[in-house]
């Protein structure tokens, strides 16, 4: 069985996210995606987060219906900064057999050469990036497999700098999420 794995912040949890995870999962023939939220981002200020239970509750929401899509708190259970290969090495005690792909956004590639034990998750996992508008694909690495998806640029920041403004989100996210956010009084 192949496996991907979508790591991030999610914060909030947007469409891009999840058209991110369908088409990578169509395109490379995978049976399942698990999303798997961070407790704390190694590479971001973490002053605009909102707690980790309530974006595993988002996450939860937006994946909900999609027999292919489940939510891992592993990253969330350690607590403290998350890294992708302490994960990987996690993934690979419950799914011994298994392909796994880590799937990420070609934004992250400005990244790479920071990630903690780079060259042993290379060896883990098959490394799947996603173009994303923005993030031209250039000087990609020989071990990254790209997938081409549709251009959807909407990005998290942008949610919750328009949630400060007061303006509207209502379509960046989907519907269960903007409900949870409005109720929750996040991001304000």
């Amino acid at each position: 069985m192949k496996i991907g794995i979508l790591g991030g912040t999610f914060n909030p949890i947007h469409i891009g996210h999840l058209i991110l995870a369908e088409e990578v999962r169509e395109k490379q023939v995978l049976e399942k995606i698990i999303f798997v939220p961070t407790y704390l981002p190694p590479h971001k200020e973490n002053s605009d987060i909102a707690p980790a239970a309530k974006r595993m509750e988002m996450v939860k929401l937006a994946i909900g219906g999609n027999k292919y899509f489940s939510v891992s708190d592993i990253e969330i259970k350690r607590d403290g900064r998350s890294y992708t290969i302490d994960t990987i090495k996690e993934f690979k005690k419950i799914y011994p057999s298994e392909d796994l792909c880590f799937i990420t956004g070609s934004d992250l590639l400005n990244y790479l050469d920071e990630w903690k034990d780079l060259l042993e998750v290379i060896k883990l996992v098959k490394f799947i990036v996603a173009t994303r508008p923005g993030y031209p694909l250039d000087k990609i690495p020989e071990y990254i497999s790209t997938v081409p998806i549709r251009a959807v640029d909407v990005s998290a920041f942008e949610i919750r700098h328009a949630i400060k403004q007061n303006k509207s989100f209502r379509y960046l996210v989907p519907e269960v999420v903007y409900n949870y956010i409005v109720k929750n009084k996040l991001y304000r």
